[in-house]
């Protein structure tokens, strides 16, 4: 038997290479600590994001689907195609899962089996690192123009099928002798509303000296943070993005170790029968097609319409398409507790009809009260009274952020933490929850379809901007 060998200490071997960057966490810290950049004031944003607000002619307006260009209801199954056969399809979906709530239904979902490029390219100014931001506009985004990672493309927008401009920067993401990923993961998208879509999330350093146009600008994390308590400012792909980043400075306990974990978690994706089969969008039971929508026959969850859209800045100026509107404001928390002076999250495993593999570890709620608001109390999903009337003081971030806005319109939740003591939620929570620190689902964004995007929206926010904790009582 080979006996275990002593810890090594000191250079590897050529050519061998250390497996983790020890100092990247730093370098990432660091900028998370830089309130100001080097290239832009952070007093300045408002001012530089306003005026690419006036040079961008966007106009966005309904349409009854009749009037969508190249988008038609196909005869034999009553899906939503585009002529071309690519970009998206808007189909039907049966999901049983045999507990919770609602343990069957049926929905329209959408299908887009490509994997896009969310990348954000950083670079070091005056020992700091920078993200490279755009100022990109989406129809569904209730104020059209957010910040967006360097690059948000689609294949088929970079591989050009709608004969459009290039993607700006995209050969960062596409040839790695440009740079070197310091995050690379396929991570999932809203698995309510998405059929298994995952995108590819890239963090990207250059030395290069790329050029800088303009509707693109230079940030810290420190300023993104400050950022990112503002409503509808930093846009969903941006944060689910940020979400990988190796922060680090993450103390080294935790009241579950990693690996009881991921034993937990196994156990949750493997205790949980979902069957998610497509069906025909013409076969959907409980919904109804109209002119101008596809309703929910109660009003209830989402409705599907279309849109016609006019933008200078896009890689194509005009098109038609469909998109999902939610029916109500959603409400998307963490309740967060210190356990022995260490931050803990209350982490949901979270069953959605669109998700790969059975479960994602969700936020402690996320739901849209509206939808719920028929059921009587103990019937309601777990903690979401709770949330809905939390005490001001106990929030400890809030702040009401799209999803979303090249599929979904005004499609918006308010995004919570909320701080909670023993008296209020035990170490013991309900069977599906689970007390994680944020280093734990750190490491777990590392690696594909574990953590949903809702949760990576505020674990972005946990690591981005500082959370002011009251005095232990």
């Amino acid at each position: 038997m080979t006996p275990y060998a002593a810890p090594v200490t000191g250079p590897a071997p050529d050519p061998l290479r250390s497996r983790s960057d020890a100092v990247l966490p730093l370098r990432f810290a660091r900028s998370v600590a830089a309130a100001e950049g080097a290239m832009l004031r952070t007093e300045d944003f408002p001012g530089w994001l306003a005026g690419r607000q006036r040079a961008q002619a966007i106009t966005v307006r309904r349409i009854p689907f009749a009037d969508l260009a190249g988008w038609s209801f196909e005869r034999s199954t009553g899906n939503l195609v585009h002529r071309s056969g690519r970009f998206f399809t808007v189909e039907g979906l049966h999901v049983r899962t045999g507990e919770g709530v609602c343990p069957e239904w049926q929905q329209p979902i959408i299908k887009q089996p490509e994997i896009g490029i969310l990348g954000i390219l950083v670079k070091e100014f005056d020992g700091v690192l920078h993200f490279l931001m755009q100022a990109k506009m989406e129809p569904g985004n209730p104020n059209l123009l957010q910040l967006s990672p360097t690059v948000q493309a689609t294949r088929s927008n970079y591989t050009k099928v709608h004969r459009g401009a290039d993607v700006k920067y995209l050969e960062y993401f596409t040839q790695p002798s440009r740079g070197r990923a310091l995050a690379d993961v396929l991570q999932s998208e809203h698995g309510s509303w998405f059929y298994r879509k995952s995108n590819r999330n890239m963090i990207v350093e250059t030395d290069e000296d790329p050029p800088l146009y303009e509707d693109f600008c230079w940030l810290t994390l420190g300023q993104i943070g400050e950022l990112l308590r503002q409503d509808n400012v930093v846009n969903m792909d941006s944060r689910s993005v940020l979400a990988c980043a190796p922060v680090g400075g993450e103390r080294p306990w935790a009241l579950h170790s990693d690996t009881e974990l991921l034993s937990w978690f196994t156990a949750e994706r493997s205790r949980h029968e979902v069957r998610a089969d497509p069906i025909p969008l013409a076969d959907v039971r409980g919904w109804v097609r109209g002119e101008e929508a596809i309703d929910h026959a109660q009003g209830r969850h989402f409705k599907v319409v279309a849109v016609d859209v006019a933008a200078a800045s896009r890689e194509v100026a005009s098109w038609t398409q469909p998109l999902i509107e939610p029916h109500g404001l959603g409400v998307t928390a963490f309740l967060v507790r210190r356990i022995g002076d260490v931050p803990h999250v209350l982490a949901h495993a979270r069953v959605e009809g669109g998700f790969l593999d059975t479960v994602e570890l969700g936020p402690t709620v996320q739901y849209t009260p509206g939808n719920y608001a028929h059921l009587p109390p103990g019937h309601r999903p777990p903690f979401l009274d709770f949330v809905v009337s939390a005490d001001p003081a106990r929030i400890q971030y809030e702040a009401v952020h799209s999803e979303e806005g090249g599929r979904f319109l005004h499609a918006e939740s308010r995004y919570l933490l909320i701080e909670v003591d023993e008296t209020e939620v035990s170490l013991d929570p309900p069977p599906g929850y689970c007390w994680v620190t944020r280093g734990q689902l750190g490491e777990l964004v590392r690696h594909g379809h574990y953590v949903n995007v809702q949760a990576r929206t505020l674990l972005a926010c946990l690591s981005a901007v500082p959370v002011q904790w009251r005095e232990t009582r």
